[in-house]
């Protein structure tokens, strides 16, 4: 029958817009002996009604590690009867998508394969006995858990030791497993905030943290050598003899969270009044348990609660939209709530509204909820004595360069360096790894003594840190991920709403709220303001188009934008840059523009979505209280049609 298939895949190759790269691919898998019955039909079933356009995209390219592993639709855009199901009325779909571009238990099974062996390769080279162990987490998707069984099953099959939950659990739950059990590695099952189409499976390495240079390209090298042929071979699962994790690990993990607050006595008697919802995903899991030991409770959306990877009650389950708090928002006004908390589904990210003085939520954007935690737990750490009161150069705030630079004003105000990373929170996970590992190897060379880092407390770090390296004193990202401590190598959802409740119970006791709080920042730093502008293309099509306007950028760049000359353009692909520590940069395809207005963006492609980026910020002076107001709303007018005139000359760059 594959004979048939394939003389389909050549004609429409030929002569019905099948692209080259696809009909390669679709070769690759129909003359392998890999494919089950049911997927066989699929492509049966696509190739016979002509659907090129699904075809294009499930088979234009392989999908590859991104931002620290796979990420993907696991639904197609247009399903074939075998692979919907019943779906129509259950919502759940039969089974995902065949595909070489989509996350299925084909491209699953060569990145667990492909991992395991960089990993054997890795214990061997450290002449270590032991075989591979690894910690699998999957949040609440569609397959999260059929894929999180077949890793396990294919860890234990090429002979490693394989530890699962017996449920859904967060993405910085995941990172603490791997530390706390000395695991080789670790995976999240997980697509975090995109649509429900979607799926990801995203490594992380011994440290707890993220892949990054040069293991993430020596776990590429490995998938690419996995053949498909004896792939069928690791499709049964079996779990006799992979562990499922007990509570104790959950209870570990919830202490590690409530470790992260640096006065709980802020909660006694504050009388705050939170609402909290996980936006169907996994955050109520650990972030409930922690504040109620903290003695907060919490009120809830219940019709949020619910565990869903369809994410029935909002468009998307994004703590950054204002759509998805909607009915926070709604219940916490009625209420007369002070602080409201989202989680995204896999709890790596926590989005914030807060009441003005006439009780309405307003929406905190991820830089400023960032800066407001960044001086909060810098002002108290000093209190505490932990750092200097004049500020330290062995303490450091870690941002990336695409978050607001009122943090950098933040850091130099408080005397500690600023580091900033590219995208991803894997490279300040990284810059934590490398803080640890220098503070540990100074240590030994001064006392001859190994220190287990993991059994110290976040004073004796601190302590250890700032006399040979860098103490972390708490970083983020503007789109909603933050980490307070390094117990956790990730951003940490859980962490950041017991933390963001410190600081709002801490100002509720002082009289003061959260909007007069970041105000205060503006008027001692200057307004900054910041927005997002952003084209989605979809498909083979889209990438060709993401790819023209970033070949265009670097080789034109724009000059001028509303009659304000670009003073400065930072090629991050071409130009070494390096961080305050003198670490180099790794070159990527972002670019930096300042105008000479002081305004400045920064463009880069997702890594995990169909998507070019322009991170626009605005920056302007405050003269008093009286002319704040004024100074957000000239500010705000500004970028915006600074925003429209960048987005309008991208438009044109992809069709050109």
């Amino acid at each position: 029958m594959n004979d048939s298939l394939i003389a389909l895949v050549e004609n429409l190759n030929r002569d019905g817009g099948l692209l080259d790269e696809a009909a390669a691919n679709l070769k690759i898998w129909l003359e392998g002996e890999f494919l089950t019955v049911a997927s066989t039909g699929a492509l049966k079933d696509l190739l016979e009604s002509g659907n090129v356009e699904e075809l294009n995209n499930r088979f234009y390219k392989k999908i590859a590690f991104g931002t620290g592993g796979l990420r993907g639709r696991t639904i197609g855009a247009t399903p074939t009867t075998g692979e919907k199901g019943d779906m129509d009325e259950t919502g759940v779909p039969a089974s995902p998508a065949v595909g070489s571009n989509m996350l299925n238990e084909y491209t699953v099974t060569r990145a667990t394969v492909g991992l395991f062996e960089f990993s054997r390769k890795h214990l061997e080279a450290q002449g270590k006995g032991e075989v591979p162990k690894l910690v699998i987490a999957h949040d609440v998707r569609h397959f999260s858990r059929f894929f999180c069984e077949l890793s396990a099953s294919i860890w234990t099959t090429c002979g490693g030791e394989a530890f699962i939950f017996d449920g859904p659990r967060s993405t910085p739950h995941l990172s603490f497993a791997v530390r706390h059990l000395g695991a080789t590695c670790g995976i999240v099952i997980t697509a975090s905030h995109n649509p429900p189409h979607d799926n990801g499976y995203k490594a992380y390495f011994a440290d707890g943290g993220q892949l990054v240079p040069p293991n993430d390209q020596s776990v590429i090298d490995e998938v690419e050598r996995v053949s498909f042929d004896g792939l069928q071979d690791y499709l049964k699962i079996d779990l006799e003899k992979v562990s499922t994790l007990g509570s104790e690990l959950d209870d570990a993990y919830v202490d590690t969270v409530v470790e992260t607050v640096i006065d709980p006595g802020a909660f006694v008697d504050s009388g705050l009044k939170i609402v909290f919802t996980p936006i169907h995903g996994t955050g109520a899991i650990s972030t409930l348990p922690a504040l109620d030991r903290l003695g907060v409770e919490a009120l809830l959306v219940e019709s949020q609660m619910i565990q869903d990877p369809n994410f029935p009650t909002v468009k998307s389950p994004n703590p950054e939209n204002a759509e998805a708090l909607s009915l926070a928002i709604a219940q916490s006004e009625e209420i007369g709530a002070d602080v409201l908390l989202a989680t995204d589904p896999d709890c790596d990210r926590m989005g914030v509204a807060a009441a003005d003085s006439h009780g309405k939520m307003v929406l905190v954007t991820g830089n400023q909820i960032g800066a407001m935690l960044a001086d909060y737990r810098i002002r108290k750490l000093k209190q505490m004595g932990w750092i200097p009161e004049d500020g330290t150069q062995s303490a450091a705030l870690i941002k990336t360069f695409v978050t607001s630079p009122l943090q950098d004003a933040i850091a130099k105000e408080h005397g500690i360096k600023c580091i900033n990373t590219l995208t991803g929170f894997k490279w300040i996970g990284e810059k934590l790894h490398l803080y640890e590992q220098a503070a540990l190897q100074a240590h030994k060379l001064e006392t001859g003594v190994d220190l287990n880092y993991d059994s110290l407390s976040q004073k004796e770090r601190s302590e250890l840190l700032q006399k040979y390296s860098t103490f972390y004193v708490f970083g983020g990202e503007e789109s909603y991920g933050y980490l307070p401590t390094d117990a956790v190598r990730d951003k940490d959802g859980n962490a950041a709403s017991v933390i963001f409740c410190e600081l709002a119970a801490s100002l509720k006791k002082e009289g003061r709220s959260i909007l007069e709080y970041l105000d205060s920042l503006y008027l001692q730093h200057g307004y900054f303001l910041e927005t997002l502008g952003q084209i989605v293309y979809e498909g083979a099509a889209g990438a060709a188009k993401i790819a023209r306007i970033l070949e265009t950028y670097r080789s034109n760049p724009p000059t001028e934008f509303l009659e304000s000359k670009v003073d400065r353009f930072i090629d991050f692909g071409r130009e070494t840059v390096s961080d305050p520590d003198g670490k180099e940069i790794p070159k990527q395809d972002l670019y930096f523009l300042e105008l000479e207005n002081g305004y400045r963006y920064a463009v880069r492609g997702s890594g995990t979505e169909p998507k070019i980026k322009f991170y626009l910020f605005g920056n302007d002076a405050v003269s008093g209280e009286g002319e704040l107001e004024a100074t957000k709303a000239k500010t705000k007018a500004s970028l915006e049609s600074l925003k429209q005139a960048i987005l309008d000359d991208a438009k044109n760059r992809a069709e050109s």
